[in-house]
């Protein structure tokens, strides 16, 4: 079955009538529990270009020893790294009954370690309204300006790979791998700081996430490349994205950016310099000649991508919840898992990406855009 996609007359949030994609089929889901997050495009709203505003990282105010969310005293929490360098995993608390000390700390233990998993979690039935809040407790929510998204909820970007929607799966049949790193939407101006996913549904094997640490990444260079990307800006684009999205049909909400990150970004709150490019996004290296910058940038691409010493692997199940920081990571979802009715199942979850600041490099070297 290919992807289904039926575009009817419907109302947003507001009220507002709007043409509608929705892109499964209700056949397929008929008894599903979380039906009402399956991916649909709202193909009339039109949305201005995201305003700067002043971002306040809620990891400032943590204590470092984080006595709060790692309670010494409760026997039900556990916590462990996933790997040396990048990822942890947290049972025993649940991200819908946390302080706001404790979220303070877990903002900054994401910015820490990259990705935080939370296990056994009942974040996926609390509901859109309390889901949107807990969120906007990191910052502003970001509307994806071309993706799928859930009815009502347009700041929730729907995940979704079933036998009734294959579009995730893009041209991967052209490509040896379906894995493709990046930091998401990293061309906005005000790039994302935290993103929360949710899985609803899982197939029963594969559909793991992957993670590199971009400040291990940065680390691991020689100190003479270090200092020759310091002060260098590399341009991350939308354009390609939105392109695509046209050729398929798909409706652009936001007209496409770019901007002109420093590769070599300080983190505000751990001061950690990271580096900040990634194949999903970054076109060119500003500045060098075109062979240059496409010879830097294949090598910074493949370190990224290769160097599983400084990965992390998840395995999810449907009461899983992933939150990264998008300053200090890049992620691939790894889509290895067969769709069709005698398959693994399909994939299904929601993201919220909430905004940063404006990046900031070493010496104080600050994005620019056109």
């Amino acid at each position: 079955m290919a992807t289904v996609t039926q575009v009817k007359e419907s109302t947003n949030a507001e009220g507002q009538p709007i043409k509608l994609a929705v892109a499964h089929d209700v056949n397929v889901h008929d008894e599903s529990k979380y039906a009402a997050y399956l991916p649909v495009y709202d193909a009339t709203t039109k949305f201005p270009p995201t305003e700067l505003f002043d971002f306040n990282d809620r990891g400032h105010n943590a204590d470092p020893a984080k006595p709060n969310l790692l309670q010494k005293d409760n026997p039900s929490l556990k916590a462990a790294k996933l790997t040396p360098r990048v990822g942890t995993e947290i049972s025993g608390v649940q991200l819908s009954q946390l302080s706001d000390v404790q979220k303070d700390e877990l903002a900054l233990l994401i910015a820490e370690r990259g990705v935080v998993v939370f296990r056994d979690q009942d974040f996926k039935d609390i509901g859109p309204e309390k889901q949107k809040e807990f969120g906007k407790y990191f910052g502003r929510l970001h509307i994806h300006p071309v993706g799928a998204h859930v009815k009502d909820h347009i700041e929730f970007h729907s995940i979704y790979l079933g036998k009734d929607n294959l579009y995730r799966l893009g041209r991967s049949t052209a490509r040896l791998t379906t894995t493709g790193y990046h930091s998401d939407v990293s061309y906005e101006h005000q790039p994302p700081a935290i993103t929360i996913l949710t899985l609803v549904q899982v197939p029963e094997t594969g559909g793991d996430t992957g993670w590199t640490s971009q400040a291990a990444a940065y680390d691991r260079l020689s100190e003479p490349l270090k200092a020759f990307l310091e002060g260098l800006r590399a341009e991350h684009s939308g354009f390609p994205q939105a392109e695509n999205a046209i050729r398929d049909g798909h409706f652009v909400r936001r007209d496409p950016v770019k901007s002109y990150h420093p590769i070599v970004r300080v983190h505000p709150v751990t001061k950690q310099k990271v580096l900040f490019v990634n194949p999903g996004f970054t076109k060119r290296i500003v500045g060098l000649k075109d062979e240059e910058s496409d010879a830097v940038l294949k090598l910074l691409f493949k370190h990224i991508a290769q160097s599983q010493d400084i990965q992390a692997r998840v395995k999810w199940d449907d009461r899983t919840v992933a939150l990264w920081d998008n300053r200090v990571t890049a992620h691939t979802a790894i889509s290895d898992y067969d769709v069709g009715d005698e398959g693994e199942g399909l994939r299904q979850g929601f993201r919220i990406t909430t905004l940063g600041e404006v990046p900031v490099g070493v010496d104080g070297l600050k994005s620019e855009w056109d």
